[in-house]
């Protein structure tokens, strides 16, 4: 058997061995590696590609080994799970470097942190000044968190008293021109809602490269036709300008009316939907 095809068929089963071990191992294998993650990806590779390339070397024998750097990891990853301290051990502990305000050098210091690479950190999540920072801690897996003092996060409807819908998972209900019946059916809709508001928008199926049902069920669409310009959804202002109507028909019956109970009712109800439209003004406004 010629050579390439001996590497070929050796470099195909690794590929495949090391597939099956890899969805064993997890999902933290291919996200955020701790410092011994990183050793056994970098030896797994490497055994990998020996295995593939010297067809000298006995295949079995790098699948042993192979076998060897992945089991081990697995065991240790299940002891950890049921301890902290082996946690801390296999998987390291992270360290605070601001603390109520002020750097902790110190920290920084066991770190072999510099003051120029906190500052590179803090620029990465959108801090400029170290004076912003109430609290900061560098991870295990190096990534810096931060959390900023109260008057410098940012405004949350919380924070206004307001009160605002569940948000559901927007739905890609069209994708490259065909309908998502699963992702339609999870939007609460259907197929002859989706022609009904493609008809109301006047594009073609066929042109929708993108389509999706947002958590108000308002359909939007990016076209392959880049030229053409959607209108925007109405639904959401349309029904804030009948909410107004409304309530200045009301006020106006209240004021035409000679009947003195009909006139309290009117201004009564002109108010309950007076205090309506406020509470529900940013949304429908979008």
């Amino acid at each position: 058997m010629p050579e390439w095809i001996l590497i070929a068929i050796r470099a195909l089963g690794t590929l495949m061995f090391l597939f099956v071990l890899t969805r064993i191992l997890g999902k933290k294998q291919i996200s955020q590696l701790t410092f011994f993650e990183y050793v056994i990806g970098i030896t797994l590779g490497d055994l990998a590609g020996n295995i593939s390339t010297d067809v000298e070397a006995n295949y079995f024998h790098g699948v042993i080994a192979i076998l060897v750097w992945v089991l081990v990891p697995l065991v240790l990853e299940l002891l950890t799970l049921k301890s902290k301290t082996l946690r801390g051990w296999f998987e390291g502990n992270g360290r605070v470097l601001i603390k109520d305000g002020k750097v902790l050098e110190g920290n920084l210091r066991k770190e072999r942190y510099t003051g120029d690479e906190l500052l590179e950190q803090l620029r990465t999540k959108g801090v400029f000044r170290v004076a912003d920072v109430e609290f900061a801690m560098l991870e295990s897996s190096g990534d810096l968190s931060i959390l900023l003092k109260s008057e410098n996060q940012p405004l949350t409807p919380k924070h206004l008293g307001m009160k605002l819908a569940i948000e559901k998972p927007t739905q890609a209900v069209m994708m490259d021109g065909v309908i998502q019946d699963e992702p339609l059916a999870a939007a609460g809709k259907s197929r002859g809602w989706l022609h009904t508001e493609l008809d109301k928008l006047g594009v073609a199926k066929e042109n929708v490269f993108l389509g999706q049902v947002n958590t108000d069920g308002e359909l939007t669409v990016d076209l392959f036709d880049d030229k053409l310009q959607v209108p925007s959804p109405t639904e959401r202002p349309a029904l804030l300008a009948c909410l107004k109507k409304c309530e200045a028909d009301l006020e106006l019956y209240s004021l035409t009316t000679s009947n003195i109970e009909a006139k309290h009712m009117y201004e009564a109800c002109s108010i309950q939907l007076t205090q309506v439209i406020q509470q529900v003004h940013t949304i429908l406004r979008a």
